[in-house]
């Protein structure tokens, strides 16, 4: 993994902003704790905080094509799992390398291929090339958006980095946030390019970003695309076990210590069989992975079923890792450590936005805490839910109904930031034209069922936008305790396999994420094949609430967070009994402690 920063300006000479590159690349470190390098050039200045993985000793960055005069300079974040089948290929076609790393393989394929680089690799990453004879930055991003990647504009060029805190250590980008950066940040849409901070976008997903003397221009070498299906069920149900065990198997390479996130449900426990069975099919029968789950000290009293977690997690978790014969951990967390104000401002801090999800971000922060003291790659089952059909959404007839985002069912506008109407945002209306604009963009067969193509625009809204606030989440708070989190169901090949597949065969036996459960069958237990969806774990300990309650108080005695919050809905949340405290009133509170903590800590211009 890593942390990837620097800019390319043709009004000015970067030699004479050494300070400027460093300070940047340095308020990166926890991505890359292990090494950090920058480049400069006459218009380019390239910084990289390196997390090694692979090639401990010969993947340093930045990466340059030569030792001397160099041409092409590679600073780069993530992994591409065919770099082997890549290198054989460059060799062949008259390229040599000096390392075994995957970042060489990278800059090599661009020399061979420029531009259209990213159509050739496969994996999550970020990158940016300068290229000093073309006088070109080229900006690239993993077709999912699992690594992320940020630019704003400065003096005749534009500055990127993995995170918005590195652009804001240069001197012509400061923290400024708007009412369209409000509307983006408490929306629940998730756009992708716009964020809360005015003037910075993200590279798209599956996106490049050109820079040279001519401007900037901007292009998509990957999206989503509708295909006609032509295998029946038991094919299906093969092809997807078999896409599902090439992208675990091709994640497993890594040079230092690996595990898994097992929470007990079945795309975790899946994915983790796999990787089991092949790390024995590679060292031999007595090969164990480690694997890990969370759980709470409070969850065996306190435990109470919603709509979102029906069952807890720790006894399936730990029925799967005996079944699969893992080296199976819970780390038990105390509920009332995630009131600890380091804590929660280290979340904040990671996040770079007010926007998360409370005691669940903090959780899963030190979650990844305790992980990297063992490991410093872990892979998780994230998106197998957006990919096969998971959510409450895809299988409830008023989400199929309902005119707007499905999840905004879910969470609604009582688990948003109750904002103070006075500032005018008409959030609803953003929301309603949103929506539109994004169900115009999902691509449709001429022959789909009215059936068929309103599960199509579930997939693609779910894929597009909820999915990518769940990748910025795990990637920022893995890396700011410097741990990679890997995600085999986000392998391009994969969804695009599974998006194409219709709903009567993603549903066949009547509930969610039926292609997943016959692939797996014999991978884990019945009863993990068969229970229902259950999302990440919270606390239900009144204690938590009440600690919650007071830090919201704190919080809105700070007269910025009083300005912007609406006061009068979030009374009744703070004058609730803390064990009869709603989820949803919960999360407004939590909104509101993280809005103190992000004011303070970023203290950003607000031009409302």
């Amino acid at each position: 993994m890593c942390g990837i920063t620097g800019w390319a300006s043709f009004h000015e000479d970067a030699r004479t902003h050494a300070p400027t590159i460093d300070a940047m690349t340095a308020s990166l470190t926890p991505r890359g704790p292990d090494a950090g390098g920058v480049w400069l050039g006459p218009h380019a200045a390239i910084g990289h905080r390196r997390l090694a993985v692979i090639d401990l000793a010969g993947g340093t960055q930045p990466m340059t094509d030569r030792p001397d005069a160099p041409t092409v300079v590679l600073s780069y974040s993530g992994e591409v799992y065919n770099h082997h089948e890549l290198r054989a290929e460059l060799r062949n076609l008259g390229h040599a390398f000096r390392t075994r790393s995957d970042t060489e393989v990278v800059l090599r394929a661009y020399q061979q291929w420029g531009e259209d680089v990213a159509q050739h690799l496969d994996g999550m990453f970020a990158f940016a090339v300068w290229d000093e004879r073309a006088q070109r930055l080229l900006l690239v991003r993993d077709r999912l958006g699992v690594k992320p990647l940020f630019w704003a504009a400065v003096d005749g060029g534009l500055a990127f980095a993995s995170e918005p805190k590195a652009l804001f250590a240069h001197p012509e980008i400061r923290p400024r946030v708007d009412a369209n950066g409000l509307r983006e940040a408490y929306s629940l849409l998730f756009n992708t390019g716009p964020t809360v901070w005015s003037g910075v976008r993200e590279v798209e997903p599956g996106g490049v970003l050109v820079l040279d003397r001519g401007g900037i221009r901007e292009r998509r070498y990957w999206q989503l695309e509708a295909s006609p299906h032509r295998d029946d069920l038991r094919t299906t149900v093969e092809r997807v076990r078999d896409l599902v065990g090439t992208a675990a198997r091709s994640q497993l390479e890594t040079d230092v210590p690996l595990c898994s996130l097992l929470s007990g449900g079945i795309d975790s426990t899946v994915l983790t069989a796999l990787l089991a069975g092949e790390l024995r099919l590679r060292q031999g029968p007595d090969a164990r992975i480690r694997s890990y789950a969370v759980d709470y000290s409070d969850q065996a009293e306190q435990f109470t079923g919603d709509v979102l977690r029906p069952g807890h997690d720790t006894p399936f978790a730990a029925e799967a890792g005996a079944y699969i014969g893992t080296d199976h951990s819970t780390v038990v967390l105390d509920p009332r450590s995630l009131l600890d104000p380091a804590h929660r401002k280290a979340v904040v801090v990671a996040r770079d936005s007010p926007i998360g999800v409370g005691d669940m971000d903090t959780s899963l922060y030190l979650l990844f805490g305790e992980i990297r003291k063992h490991s410093t790659v872990a892979l998780s089952g994230e998106a197998a839910d957006e990919v096969f059909g998971g959510y409450p959404w895809f299988h409830n007839p008023a989400a199929l109904a309902a005119d707007t985002f499905p999840w905004l069912l879910v969470t609604g506008d009582e688990a948003a930031m109750p904002l103070n109407p006075e500032l005018g945002l008409d959030i609803g209306r953003f929301r309603d034209e949103t929506y539109r604009a994004a169900i115009a963009a999902v691509p449709h067969l001429d022959d789909e069922t009215p059936a068929e193509h309103r599960q199509r625009e579930m997939q693609h809204v779910s894929l597009t936008r909820w999915l990518r606030q769940l990748l910025h989440r795990k990637d920022r708070l893995s890396m700011a305790q410097g741990l990679e989190v890997r995600v085999p169901y986000c392998d391009h090949r994969l969804v695009e396999y599974a998006f194409s597949t219709p709903w009567d065969l993603k549903s066949h036996d009547g509930r969610e994420k039926s292609l997943l459960r016959a692939a797996g069958t014999g991978l884990a237990p019945l009863s993990v094949l068969h229970r229902p969806k259950n999302h990440y774990p919270a606390t239900h300990h009144p204690d938590y609430n009440r600690g919650l309650q007071e830090l919201a108080r704190d919080a809105l005695s700070v007269p910025q967070v009083r300005a912007l919050a609406d006061e009068a809905l979030i009374k009744p949340c703070l004058d609730a009994p803390p064990d009869r405290l709603r989820w949803g009133h919960r999360l407004r509170l939590e909104r509101v402690v993280d809005l103190a903590l992000w004011l303070d800590h970023h203290k950003p211009e607000l031009t409302l």
